[in-house]
């Protein structure tokens, strides 16, 4: 891809495992890239590795904020051709050990900051020629019920809802809205789980492949789903799961 025809991409939750590797990817492709995150050091080390043409360290639960970014790139970069939001938390506990407080923060992690970035690029690219993509990461427990999963189980679905209602209220502008729907991921964020040898164990065991994800298998399938020769695929979950969400090995 050349400078000429570089595309425009912003991705909310960049310094994580995921984010990181899906910045990188598309920096590598040429594209210009907005990246935040809440590590002001974090965001500042990864802008300068990919060159992204904006950055900004803030607290993405702040929908005011979320919104201001969006608007601040689609101004100097004079149009957006994909978002993603690659921002996320793990909570593993069953709902009567699950407080108030941890459901809500939950939900305002995963959920809310989804909601933001849909209304902040959906008033941007319906304007736009060819519209753009919208990528929301979802996960595997969304499909099934999976033991202490409440809480990120009704936050994970509610992605997949938010994402299937505006693919039917912005198709015809031709902004598209999908969803990657993650198994375990090696990642920063999961390192709890899979650095632990019991449920590390238990939780491959799940995987019919027998295996966890990498963060660049989740980001290749994010990336295509960005390009715009994908311009016919909407309203779509893609699963990179290791087969958790569908199959049943044992």
């Amino acid at each position: 891809m050349s400078a000429h025809n570089a595309r425009n991409y912003l991705i909310l939750g960049a310094t994580g495992g995921i984010g990181s590797s899906l910045a990188k990817r598309l920096a590598d492709a040429g594209a210009a890239l907005a990246i935040a995150g809440r590590d002001e050091s974090k965001v500042g080390q990864l802008a300068s590795e990919v060159g992204a043409a904006h950055h900004e360290a803030f607290d993405a639960t702040d929908h005011d904020g979320v919104v201001a970014f969006v608007d601040a790139f689609a101004k100097s970069a004079g149009r957006i051709d994909g978002v993603v939001n690659c921002i996320g938390s793990l909570l593993l506990k069953p709902a009567h050990a699950t407080s108030s407080d941890e459901f809500r923060q939950t939900v305002t992690t995963n959920l809310f900051t989804a909601f933001s970035l849909v209304h902040g690029s959906a008033k941007h690219m319906m304007k736009q020629d060819e519209g753009g993509s919208v990528v929301l990461l979802s996960s595997a427990v969304y499909r099934h019920g999976y033991a202490a999963h409440e809480a990120i189980a009704a936050s994970k679905a509610g992605i997949v809802g938010l994402s299937l209602s505006a693919a039917a209220s912005y198709a015809s502008r031709g902004v598209r809205f999908n969803c990657v729907a993650p198994g375990l991921t090696e990642t920063p964020l999961t390192q709890r789980v899979t650095s632990n040898d019991a449920t590390r164990k238990a939780s491959l065991d799940m995987h019919a492949d027998g295996s966890f994800g990498t963060p660049a298998q989740v980001a290749s399938a994010i990336a295509w789903l960005l390009e715009p020769e994908q311009s016919h695929v909407t309203g779509q979950v893609i699963a990179v799961d290791g087969g958790l969400g569908s199959v049943r090995s044992k």
